[in-house]
């Protein structure tokens, strides 16, 4: 009898050791039940809720919980070892009402933003080769950004790269939340791979009222924010002119928190003679919560980045041969080679349930040497600012209003000497300047819901910018001198209104200023000059749109109309010896239409094609020149050099339950004017490019992804990214031809 007895127990002892766990899945806005969800263990296989969302799951104790569906967010949920447990999941990034933007400093749904808002997601970063921003970003409307060699980035949002030769300027970057644009205007957005990018919002025009100078808006990053799992991950990808990539990462949890550290490596040989590049990134990230009330994430961003400038080319020199550079650049190894450090601290802390904080710290030093046909430069910059923003929630007079208000500092100091350049090597000095910028700006707003349809903000903010350029020497003219200029305080407002036409769909108008003074680039240029005389930028903005989502999420509409009137616009033009000067041109009329449709034709869960997806992405920029008279030419009334009247974007995403996708974009881009007289255009052209693959897991604890992609499918001709008012007639930079790459990535959880 005590023999049996003994069987039994042993027979019932795994039941005992795992427990039931009963789920529901619902949908978080909704509460209805999502079906078909599917649910996924480490150490068991995948399970698949039933029609009404519902589940049971065996677990020996408490487990994270990996749930997926193709229409909604990617969650992993703690879920006990036994008991009920309800499981709430939200629409993915296709539902507007859904997608939660930290834009204006206000976690808000993207349909309730009363601005032109666009969304960088890390999937849309994955649908082209992984080695660069600008595809996914030109798949935006109004936003444009070219690399006229690898790593040589100019972005243009609604057209403000015309002040731009080369670099990021008059557009404000952050980088989880912390000032990536120094103080003096200028961007190192080409220190970044794409791993150190996890998702980006953009604000288009001007938005200085919480964000400081600029009229060109504002790019704001954000890498990964917390890590949930213990995983190893690699990535390695090669293509075509010489391209090799890859990526070793570790994601570490701790008991309040976690580690993360992520090293890159990139190089290519390049299209073009004289454009190879050599990149290194490595970030070192923690992440902590002391307490309930405060979390603290601390950074470290190092970037060892080498490519060489080819240069500009005639329309006859691109005919004879499109891959040549231009004559006697690689002979005087025209070339950027720059290391940046980048340190960051960030401390979230909730007093109480109406008020909290977020302080930014961050310090960065940075190695940037620069031989040119013309000149040879080297600079040691060293700087430091942070942000602080204080949220405060409240009822007045049973409106809800919230209160944000802060303030931002940054001073960059620069030792930055020019030499002659020969043969690449470093000749006798010509210059040798110190340089001192600072930049500071107060800022207040508040959101007031005015009822349950319309929301109302008013913002204001209070800038101070001031740069010193000591040139201690001077072999031109043989006498050390001083230029200082401290621009008068600029009060930048900004009123908006959003309202609500039903649950779906909104509608919005704002109007908002923005000033921006010009760098100590465009002030002190390479030939030596000083130019006291140049003028900030300031422009008023008139916007309308309307946002809505139909079929829960399946259908999506973000369309804005807008007026930007900007005064005293600064443009560039080159002098006979081919440097690249600054003034201001008048005033310019920039009118335009943004429109983006994205439709799901097929979203089911259970079926063998799972999701086909069609997005449309059009953009209408009229820009004019109004009042711009320069000695005995007259340019009023003409196009805005260097922007096109029309782009369309056309997109294609199929994604299957095995787990192979495909991805298509085709892209338009109208005739782009060249010169202020617009008597040179470069030609309107079609891209096409193509991404396939399969993504999925392999055993309980491998993930894997394998893909092949062709960029220029068509092998069109054209230049992806151009010299504006040129000498010479140097206006092109040719863009690669059809080119093939494909990548494996693997993943260990454990």
């Amino acid at each position: 009898m005590k023999l049996k007895l003994h069987l039994i127990l042993l027979l019932l002892l795994p039941l005992t050791l795992l427990a039931q766990t009963n789920i529901k899945v619902l949908d978080a806005a909704s509460q209805e039940p999502v079906a078909f969800v599917t649910v996924k263990v480490n150490t068991q296989k995948a399970v698949t809720a039933d029609d009404k969302g519902e589940l049971t799951i065996n677990l020996s104790e408490p487990s994270n919980l990996f749930f997926s569906h193709i229409a909604y967010e990617e969650q992993n949920v703690l879920v006990p070892a036994s008991g009920e447990v309800t499981v709430y999941l939200v629409r993915g990034e296709n539902a507007l009402t859904e997608v939660l933007v930290s834009s204006f400093e206000s976690e808000r749904p993207l349909l309730e933003q009363a601005a032109g808002i666009a969304r960088v997601s890390e999937a849309d970063l994955y649908r082209f080769n992984e080695t660069s921003i600008v595809q996914a970003f030109n798949t935006k409307p109004g936003i444009r950004i070219e690399e006229r060699a690898p790593a040589s980035y100019r972005v243009s949002i609604r057209g403000s790269s015309l002040r731009s030769p080369f670099g990021v300027r008059n557009v404000k970057v952050y980088w989880n939340g912390m000032p990536f644009t120094a103080p003096d205007g200028t961007t190192p957005l080409n220190m970044l791979d794409l791993s150190n990018i996890q998702n980006t919002e953009i604000i288009k025009g001007p938005a200085g009222s919480i964000y400081g100078a600029g009229n060109g808006g504002v790019i704001s990053f954000t890498s990964k924010e917390s890590v949930d799992e213990n995983r190893i991950g690699a990535d390695f990808s090669v293509g075509e002119f010489g391209l090799v990539r890859y990526r070793m990462g570790v994601d570490q949890k701790l008991e309040n928190g976690g580690v993360s550290v992520s090293y890159a490596k990139q190089k290519s040989d390049g299209y073009r003679d004289h454009t190879a590049m050599d990149r290194e990134v490595l970030q070192v990230t923690g992440y902590f919560q002391p307490s309930k009330k405060q979390k603290l994430t601390t950074q470290i961003l190092y970037s060892d980045l080498f490519y060489e400038l080819p240069g500009a080319l005639t329309a006859e020199q691109v005919a004879e041969n499109p891959r040549q550079a231009r004559p006697g650049s690689a002979a005087q190894n025209a070339s950027i080679n720059q290391k940046s450090l980048y340190g960051t601290l960030s401390h979230d802390y909730r007093f109480n349930h109406n008020l909290d904080n977020k302080t930014s710290l961050y310090i960065n030093t940075t190695d940037f040497e620069n031989p040119f046909n013309l000149d040879y430069k080297k600079e040691t910059q060293y700087g430091y600012g942070g942000r602080t923003s204080f949220t405060y929630d409240d009822i007045w007079s049973n409106v809800p209003v919230r209160l944000i208000a802060g303030g931002e500092y940054q001073l960059s100091k620069t030792s930055a000497q020019n030499f002659g350049n020969n043969g690449g090597q470093i000749d006798t000095i010509r210059f040798g300047d110190e340089l001192l910028t600072k930049t500071a700006f107060l800022f207040q707003q508040l959101e007031a819901e005015l009822s349950d349809r319309f929301l109302m903000t008013v913002g204001l903010s209070e800038n101070f910018s001031s740069f010193n350029i000591a040139r201690n020497i001077d072999m031109i003219n043989g006498v050390p001198s001083n230029a200082k200029r401290t621009f008068d305080p600029v009060l930048i407002p900004r009123v908006a209104l959003s309202a609500k036409l039903n649950t779906n769909a909104a509608v919005y108008g704002s109007i908002s200023s923005g000033f921006s003074p010009p760098t100590i680039d465009e002030v002190r240029t390479n030939e030596g000059s000083i130019n006291l005389d140049l003028d900030a930028e300031k422009g008023v903005n008139y916007e309308l749109g309307y946002r809505s989502s139909f079929n829960k999420g399946r259908v999506n509409v973000d369309g804005s109309v807008f007026y930007f009137k900007l005064d005293e616009t600064i443009t560039t033009f080159v002098n006979e010896q081919g440097v690249v000067l600054f003034r201001n041109a008048g005033a310019t009329n920039q009118k335009g239409i943004e429109l983006l449709v994205d439709y799901a034709l097929i979203r089911k869960q259970m079926s063998f094609v799972q999701e086909v997806k069609v997005t449309h992405s059009f953009t209408g920029h009229y820009f004019e020149f109004v009042d711009f008279v320069k000695g005995d030419n007259d340019y009023s009334g003409n196009d805005l050099t260097g922007v096109a009247p029309n782009t369309l974007v056309n997109q294609l995403d199929i994604k299957t339950k095995p787990g192979f996708y495909l991805n298509f974009t085709h892209q338009f881009v109208d005739d782009i004017p060249l010169n202020d007289a617009n008597t040179v255009f470069q030609d309107s052209y079609h891209l096409m490019n193509s991404r396939v693959g399969w993504r999925g897991d392999v055993g309980k604890a491998f993930d894997l992804e394998m893909y092949f992609g062709v960029q220029n499918l068509t092998n069109a001709s054209y230049s992806l990214g151009n010299d504006l008012n040129p000498f010479g007639g140097r206006y092109f930079q040719p863009a690669a031809t059809r080119n093939f790459y494909g990548g494996i990535k693997v993943g260990l959880k454990y």
